[in-house]
C-alpha cells in the first residue's frame, strides 16, 4: 500500500492552510497513495494557544471537516486530518482531535490526543493543558487496501510518541501501522524525533508513519519537520527534512510478517 506523510508549515490563516492541505492531498493522490496523513495543527498554527478556540468545530460539522470529507471523496483517498480543535462542554477548552475520512468522505474514526505536552527550558515554554482537554481512549481503524490486505491502523499524536505503552496496546489490538501526526519543536525534535519513531517501529515490529509541521511559522515558533515513514525493522523509507512537502512510501505487509516471524519478540513479552 502506498502512503504519504504530508509536511506543512501552517499559518494563523485557516483558509490558507486548508488551501495548501488540499493541494498537497491532490499531489498525494496523483502519486498513487491510498492513505495520506496531514500533520498536527494542519489547519491552524495560531499566534497564541487560545486561537484554537476561535476555529473549534462541533464534531461532525464545520468548514474544516467539510473540506476534508470533500477532499477524501473527490480524490478517492483515505485521509487522516492530522489534528484539529473540536469543541467540548468545558468553556475555554478544546480536544486536539485526529479524524479519519474514508474515500466516500465519511468520518470513520476519531482520536483525541491523550498526552498533553509541557516543556520549559528557560527559553521556550509550552503547556497544552492550558487550552486542551485530554482524550482517554486509544483508537484504531481498518483500512482495506487495493492489494486485498486489510491494515489495522493505530492513531496517536505528537507527544504521545514518548509513551510506548500506548503503541504496545495498539499493536496488541492488531495494529500493523502506527500514525504520528506531530508538531515537534525544533529543540525536542532535533534531540529525539527520529530516535523515538524508529524505537516505536522496532519494539513493535510495525510500520510507523509520521507527518510533521516543519519550518519557521508566522508565530515565531520553529518546528522540526523530518516527516518520515519507518519499516518494522527500523529502516527509514523516506524523509522530508524542512518546509512544505511530502514523503511517499510503499508498505509491505509480507515484510512485517517476516520480521515478526524472524524475531518473535512480541511473543516473548513477560510483563
Amino acid at each position: 500500500m502506498k502512503v504519504v506523510a504530508i509536511q506543512m508549515v501552517s499559518t494563523p490563516q485557516l483558509a490558507l492552510n486548508l488551501e495548501r492541505a488540499q493541494v498537497l492531498l491532490r499531489q498525494a493522490s496523483e502519486a498513487g497513495a491510498e492513505l495520506a496523513v496531514l500533520p498536527e495543527y494542519f489547519c491552524l498554527m495560531g499566534h497564541q494557544d487560545t486561537d484554537k478556540l476561535g476555529v473549534a468545530e462541533d464534531f461532525g460539522q464545520g468548514p474544516i471537516q467539510d473540506a476534508m470529507a470533500e477532499a477524501a471523496q473527490s480524490l478517492q483517498l483515505w485521509i487522516v486530518a492530522g489534528t484539529m480543535p473540536l469543541k467540548t462542554s468545558q468553556p475555554g477548552r478544546v480536544r486536539n482531535a485526529s479524524l479519519v475520512f474514508d474515500p466516500t468522505g465519511r468520518c470513520v474514526a476519531r482520536y483525541d490526543k491523550m498526552h498533553l505536552f509541557r516543556f520549559d527550558n528557560g527559553r521556550e515554554r509550552y503547556d497544552e493543558a492550558r487550552v486542551l482537554e485530554r482524550g482517554e481512549t486509544p483508537v484504531f481503524f481498518e483500512l482495506p487496501s487495493r492489494s486485498g490486505h486489510t491494515w489495522r491502523v493505530g492513531l496517536s499524536v505528537c507527544y504521545d510518541l514518548r509513551f510506548p505503552e500506548l503503541y504496545r496496546q495498539l499493536v496488541q489490538s492488531g495494529a500493523g501501522l502506527l500514525l504520528v501526526p506531530a508538531a515537534f519543536t525544533h529543540t525536542t525534535g532535533q534531540a529525539h524525533w527520529e530516535l523515538l519513531l524508529r524505537a516505536r517501529a522496532v519494539e513493535n515490529l510495525c510500520h510507523v508513519l509520521a507527518s510533521a509541521q516543519g519550518g519557521l511559522h508566522d508565530n515565531g515558533r520553529t518546528t522540526w519537520g523530518h516527516s518520515m515513514v519507518v519499516d518494522p525493522w527500523g529502516k527509514v523509507l523516506g524523509c522530508h527534512a524542512q518546509g512544505e512537502g511530502w514523503v511517499l512510501a510503499e508498505l509491505d505487509a509480507a515484510l512485517q510478517a517476516e520480521c515478526r516471524s524472524r524475531l518473535p519478540a512480541l511473543q516473548h513479552r513477560l510483563l
